[in-house]
C-alpha cells in the first residue's frame, strides 16, 4: 500500500495580488491576472481575470474584469463581463453590466442593471470599437473593454438651474 500525498502544481492555482487592509490606494490599476482588495481603493480597476471586493473593503471606484464578487462595498460602476456575484454583505452603488449576476439574500444594490445576452451585446459593441484604438492601448489592455463610460450618473456635475422672477 503506497502512502503518496497529493501535490500541488503551482501553475493550477491562479495568481492573485492582494491589497491589504492597511492600505489606501487612489489611481488606476491594471492586472493581468486577478486581484483581492481588503482595503480601500479610489478610481478605477481593470483586470483581465477575477477582481475580489473582500467584506470590510471600501471602492469609490470603476470595476472592470472577466468576474467580479464583492463582499465589501462598492460605490461605481461595475462591468464583470462573465460573472458578477453579490454576496449578503454586499453593499453597492453603481451601474451593473454583467453575463452572469448572481444576488445572495441581504445583499443591497442601488443602480441600473444590464445582464444577460444583451448585456453581452454591449460589451461586445464596445469591444469592437476597442480594436480600432492604437496598439500599445490593446497590447496592454488585452481583451478589455475602454470604451465604456464608467463615470457613475451621482458623479456627473449638474448646471444650477436658474428661476425666473
Amino acid at each position: 500500500m503506497s502512502n503518496t500525498q497529493p501535490t500541488t502544481n503551482p501553475t493550477q492555482s491562479p495568481e492573485m495580488t492582494v491589497i491589504g487592509t492597511d492600505t489606501q490606494i487612489k489611481g488606476e490599476m491594471f492586472f493581468e491576472k486577478s486581484a483581492k482588495i481588503l482595503g480601500g481603493f479610489e478610481g478605477k480597476i481593470t483586470a483581465q481575470g477575477e477582481v475580489q471586493i473582500s467584506n470590510g473593503a471600501n471602492c469609490n471606484a470603476a470595476i472592470e474584469a472577466q468576474s467580479v464578487i464583492v463582499d465589501g462595498q462598492v460605490t461605481g460602476p461595475i462591468i464583470a463581463h462573465t460573472k458578477l456575484t453579490l454576496t449578503a454583505n454586499a453593499r453597492v452603488q453603481g451601474d451593473l453590466t454583467a453575463g452572469t449576476l448572481v444576488v445572495a439574500e441581504g445583499a443591497s444594490f442601488v443602480g441600473h442593471c444590464n445582464v444577460g445576452p444583451a448585456a453581452q451585446d454591449i460589451l461586445n459593441n464596445n469591444q469592437e470599437s476597442v480594436n480600432t484604438a492604437p496598439a500599445a492601448t490593446q497590447e496592454l489592455k488585452g481583451n478589455m473593454t475602454t470604451k465604456v463610460d464608467l463615470t457613475p450618473p451621482w458623479a456627473i456635475q449638474q448646471t444650477p438651474q436658474t428661476q425666473s422672477a
